[in-house]
């Protein structure tokens, strides 16, 4: 795991955490990790700031759930309300779901009509396999080589980032990712299409149908690569040629956070077949969907009954609706537009400055800075992206890496990030890079 707490370290932690952590293992066993070499211990959160048991103020620049901010009023009192009027499922009549759905479906293309609802991103992705193979009655799947869809059984296995203890499915091929700045002058839309219509080619030489093309529009967890906008259009004419369907995975992407959609996949000027989202859709609270056209769904939903106990319950539907009306009435799209473009001249800036910064890339709030070795070899370095994470933490800023090989900065903040919180960001960022160069051998 990327920018995990060795418990090696358990003896140097202060006594109270150190307890705490000891709790943990025995309660919740070894699965359960931890980030940074210091672990952050959390009380409470407001805005785009999180609070420590002593007072101490963090900066999060990198949970995207809580999309408008920790605790917004406007959904704490949607929940408190609704809490006490109604919590159910959804096979008694309410026209709370009806009217949700309508909103959401409007925030999406015309051909995307129906919705199904689960309690987490990893359940909607699993439900949406399940279409996408029923529907074309392939069992193949084709992803890139570090992504992640979630934690259930057919969705960790088209999950490589979860490492080689989880095993991909047996109908499962990676292909690689859209990386622009390694690509040389390559178009990388026109490189992905082919190595997808390879991996098709692949699965039928072996008797395997392919169903799906699963993809994150920013690629997040491959390194975060969102850029040129348009580079998924000849991967979908491929995958619509061979009547192979693509889905979206918008549970990072979507709801406003690249800026300048709605939806990471609009960037690229692209309708998927079914589209996934989760986290952000209710501020913490547990919702999640799949958004699909409607013959995919009639063809499921006529032979096979659906039905999630928790999925869009009257409390999580209310937190949902809350935060369309917070994005709408604070602008936020507009305002991850603007703070991401400023961030991203900042990173810029201070790439002119420390040769260990390879690249800035990135659209609204969803940014990745790339450390490598030097600006020439491109060779990329984890090791300085480990300790740039735990710098930045100890300047109480919050961050985590991602990529193939983990030196990418993947940063996401709450959409209501400000460029006076960027600064902040910024000034640590800085500073961590200063420590660490003057600190490093053969400086």
């Amino acid at each position: 795991m990327v920018n995990g707490f060795d418990a090696a370290r358990l003896g140097s932690l202060p006594d109270r955490e150190r307890k705490m952590i000891e709790r943990r293992q025995m309660l919740l066993g070894s699965s359960y990790r931890l980030f940074y070499e210091n672990p952050v211990h959390i009380t409470k959160a407001k805005g785009v700031w999180l609070y420590g048991p002593d007072g101490e103020t963090y900066l999060d620049a990198y949970n995207n759930v809580p999309s408008v901010g920790h605790c917004h009023p406007h959904v704490v009192d949607a929940i408190s309300h609704q809490a006490s009027q109604l919590n159910t499922h959804t096979r008694y009549l309410n026209d709370q779901i009806l009217s949700y759905s309508e909103r959401l479906l409007a925030t999406f293309p015309a051909d995307l009509d129906r919705v199904m609802y689960t309690c987490t991103g990893s359940e909607a992705v699993d439900l949406a396999l399940r279409l996408a193979r029923y529907y074309t009655g392939g069992t193949g799947i084709i992803i890139t080589e570090n992504a992640y869809h979630g934690v259930t059984a057919s969705a960790a296995e088209i999950s490589p980032l979860l490492g080689d203890s989880v095993p991909l499915g047996q109908h499962v091929l990676t292909v690689p990712a859209p990386d622009t700045y390694r690509a040389n002058g390559r178009d990388v839309g026109a490189a992905l299409a082919q190595d997808v219509a390879k991996a098709i080619g692949h699965m039928r030489r072996r008797g395997i149908t392919p169903a799906a093309f699963i993809a994150d529009s920013v690629f997040s967890t491959d390194g975060v690569f969102a850029d040129p906008p348009g580079f998924l259009k000849p991967v979908v004419d491929v995958l619509n040629k061979a009547g192979v369907l693509y889905i979206a995975d918008e549970v990072q992407p979507g709801f406003g956070r690249v800026g300048s959609n709605m939806w990471g996949f609009a960037r690229h000027e692209v309708v998927p077949d079914i589209a996934v989202i989760g986290k952000p859709m209710g501020n913490g609270m547990p919702i999640a969907a799949a958004i699909m056209k409607s013959d995919i769904q009639e063809c499921f939903g006529q032979d096979i009954r659906y039905f999630n106990t928790f999925g869009a319950n009257n409390v999580s539907l209310a937190a949902a609706s809350a935060v369309l009306d917070v994005i709408k009435n604070e602008n936020l799209m507009h305002n991850a537009r603007k703070t991401g473009d400023y961030l991203l001249a900042g990173m810029n800036s201070l790439k002119a400055t420390f040769t260990s910064i390879g690249d800035v890339r990135g659209s609204g709030l969803f940014l990745g800075l790339e450390f490598v070795g030097n600006q020439d070899s491109r060779e990329p370095d984890s090791l300085l992206a480990l300790k740039v994470v735990n710098g930045l933490r100890d300047r109480r800023v919050l961050i985590s890496a991602s990529g193939l090989n983990g030196n990418v900065l993947k940063i996401r903040p709450p959409l209501p990030f400000t460029c006076e919180n960027a600064d902040v960001l910024l000034d640590a960022l800085h500073d961590a890079l200063v420590e660490i160069e003057r600190t490093r051998p053969n400086r």
